[in-house]
């Protein structure tokens, strides 16, 4: 490592200001802070002295991705198998699904990482973090047979339109990742929906409907397992399937005080209040399957632990957390329930709880300053 610091110092004076490469400034600043910490320090005002950046903020999201990711590699190719009939190792099926995910990944990082230093050196700023965290949930919400011109258009929208037209990293009031999907599903809906068989070439003679897709026509009785769906041996978006290899990734970023656990729980308290309430009515299919199972299927639980806690457009606030992930858990259930052209509901509810979830917090802040103003009255009357 020691090599790569002297060469890295030795070109460094090309890449500043008056250096033959003075333009490429952000993009060297990038791998330098990328392989190394930081060597500059806060020298006046008040700071927090602290052994993580935002870089290594973003590789912990992305190990907590990984258990999704290497399971959701080995689904793929278990569904395709299963579809054809045929009983493979492990290693087969994980070598079919590698080589139907690894090019959307590469896909998504390329497409969005040079959009992300094309912006960077335009405004002559840092290259910002976030895309690596954003790069890899791209693909874990795509079917593993999503063409990659899609995933190209999607992600460019993402970065483009969901966060460089607000300033970039830290600005956007949209998560990037379910802005892609959002796109995708609104643009080409016959490639996204949450009811179709998403594994590569399908049998024939097989039927992979998700969970969703057999309550969306009434076969509750074609459900697979509850172990099934908490393992996540059901077809479905990559990385979304295995509420078993989410709970993993979660278990590390609450561990880390990275990942929000008031947030998670409001989630999960909020789609199993509206789940009992619907078993009340029991009015269709989806209102009289058990309460819980609305957590195992679809894009909850992964949305729940990933998207929903993303820190940039969720509230800050405490009280605000709750209140926003307790909406977020309601309306995904509401919309699975009563929209049977869309039994996913879990994007387009963290989606509108993103665009409301300043209001949350303004309400929450001046409900705080009320009692502090009620009180101070009180003392001075005292």
């Amino acid at each position: 490592m020691k090599f790569l610091r002297n060469f890295l110092d030795k070109q460094k004076p090309h890449f500043e200001k008056g250096g033959r490469f003075e333009k490429l400034h952000s993009t060297f600043d990038a791998f330098e802070t990328f392989l190394f910490v930081s060597n500059r320090v806060t020298t006046k005002g008040a700071h927090i002295r602290d052994a993580i950046d935002m870089k290594r903020t973003m590789i912990v999201v992305v190990i907590a991705l990984m258990p999704a990711l290497v399971f959701g590699i080995w689904n793929v190719g278990y569904q395709h198998y299963l579809s054809q009939g045929m009983a493979y190792d492990f290693w087969p099926m994980f070598g079919y699904g590698l080589l139907k995910v690894l090019p959307v990944i590469i896909v998504s990082y390329v497409v969005g990482l040079a959009i992300e230093f094309a912006f960077a050196q335009y405004r002559h700023h840092e290259v910002n973090e976030g895309f690596l965290v954003s790069g890899m949930l791209i693909p874990l919400v795509m079917p593993p047979n999503v063409p990659l011109w899609m995933v190209a258009i999607a992600t460019a929208f993402a970065v483009i339109i969901g966060k460089e037209v607000f300033g970039g990293t830290g600005m956007n009031i949209l998560n990037p990742a379910l802005t892609a999907r959002a796109f995708l599903f609104f643009a080409y809906p016959s490639e996204m929906s949450g009811d179709k068989v998403w594994i590569a070439e399908k049998a024939d003679a097989y039927s992979g409907a998700t969970p969703l897709g057999h309550l969306l026509v009434g076969e509750v009785d074609k459900l697979p397992s509850d172990m099934s769906m908490f393992l996540g041996t059901i077809p479905g978006s990559v990385g979304e399937t295995s509420t078993l290899a989410i709970l993993l990734g979660a278990v590390l970023l609450i561990a880390t005080g990275i990942g929000s656990w008031r947030i998670m729980v409001s989630v999960v308290g909020g789609g199993l209040a509206m789940g009992l309430l619907f078993n009340l009515w029991g009015a269709n299919a989806y209102m009289n399957i058990p309460a819980y199972q609305h957590l195992i299927m679809g894009g909850f639980a992964f949305g729940t632990v990933f998207m929903a806690t993303d820190p940039v457009s969720a509230s800050q606030t405490k009280r605000g957390k709750y209140i926003y992930g307790f909406l977020i858990g309601m309306i995904a259930v509401l919309i699975r329930v009563f929209n049977p052209a869309y039994p996913e509901g879990m994007m387009l509810s963290i989606l509108l709880l993103n665009v409301f979830a300043p209001l949350i917090d303004h309400y929450v802040v001046q409900s705080n300053i009320s009692k502090r103003l009620k009180r101070a009255k009180v003392l001075a009357k005292a």
